[in-house]
């Protein structure tokens, strides 16, 4: 059996060996710190193996990441220059390769959807070959490593040096940011444990009229919009307003259909991703990437569709859902 643990600790050492690259990178003013973040974080892909086996204790996870944290806080980690194609040249082979350039990038969804639809079926002897649960997680890692090898066939492309420095360029430019998302989910399920979903819900019961479905509607979906700005993740306001507003009070009490409801009720928290630094993947690593002088330019391109859009998830609750 294929398990996802071993995906987790590819995923690590490819951390560890960017690491090791970054710490010799003398034109990296940061290398040190740079070279401690990710690979404090490519260790912790290791040892939280153990954790979740319950063999070792959980609290250096937690230490490593305050360190994390402290690292990126502190403007502790920096970019360098790899060894690898400068514009010119990336501009002269996306002219030479064209539309062959994005065979590697679909390789990943299409692997990604077979495993997850027809892996149940791929069994040797009886056991299945991929982990149950996990084939999705397990299509992904697979379809990334397939991903590498077709590039690398795509481009004619021998040297596995090549792809380690190009990646981590990218990684370098992205920085930080890049674990935020995670960090956010995990803040979403702590506010949810700590009940302030339940908190938000007394208060709405004190405000919202009764009977006013526009009103309920309006608040859910712009309560959705508002937890995503703070946390920058739709996932993590998610379970804090269903449980204040979207279950006991449009659904249970309003008789709305579930499924419309919390549906349009997600899609309108991510017209909140739209508009917050907090969403970081969506909104500063690209401003990073295409090196923008503007870090918060698609944040302000994008406010207006996201006000549009919110009006819009609004009226498809009050109108549809129920």
């Amino acid at each position: 059996m294929i398990k996802s643990e071993w995906f987790f600790w590819l995923v690590g050492a490819v951390f560890l060996a960017m690491a090791a690259q970054m710490v010799f990178d003398r034109t990296n003013p940061k290398r040190h710190g740079t070279a401690a973040f990710w690979g404090l974080l490519g260790a912790c892909f290791f040892y939280s193996t153990w954790v979740n086996e319950k063999s070792l204790p959980a609290e250096p996870l937690g230490v490593a990441v305050l360190v994390l944290i402290c690292l990126g806080g502190f403007n502790l980690t920096g970019k360098g220059k790899p060894d690898t194609t400068d514009e010119g040249e990336r501009a002269r082979l996306a002219g030479r390769f064209g539309n062959k350039l994005f065979i590697p990038a679909l390789t990943i969804p299409l692997v990604a959807m077979v495993c997850a639809v027809l892996a149940d079926k791929w069994r040797i002897g009886g056991t299945p070959l991929l982990e149950e649960g996990s084939e999705t997680i397990l299509g992904l890692g697979l379809g990334a490593v397939l991903a590498l090898g077709v590039g690398m066939w795509v481009l004619r492309e021998r040297r596995a040096s090549v792809p380690l420095h190009a990646g981590r360029g990218l990684l370098e430019s992205m920085g930080w940011a890049l674990l935020l998302p995670q960090l956010l989910a995990v803040l979403g399920a702590i506010f949810q444990a700590a009940g302030v979903g339940d908190q938000v819900g007394k208060v709405t019961e004190s405000v919202l009229p009764d009977g006013q479905k526009l009103a309920a509607v309006a608040l859910y979906c712009v309560g959705m919009a508002v937890f995503t700005m703070i946390m920058g993740n739709a996932f993590a306001a998610f379970p804090v307003m269903t449980a204040a507003v979207g279950w006991p009070v449009l659904i249970e009490q309003m008789d709305g259909n579930p499924a419309a409801v919390l549906a349009v009720g997600m899609l309108a928290g991510f017209c909140g991703t739209l508009c917050t630094p907090m969403a970081a993947n969506f909104n500063l690593v690209p401003a990073a990437l295409l090196e923008l002088k503007d870090q918060y330019g698609p944040i302000k391109a994008q406010v207006p569709t996201a006000g549009a859009m919110l009006a819009c998830n609004i009226l498809i609750i009050y109108l549809f859902a129920f």
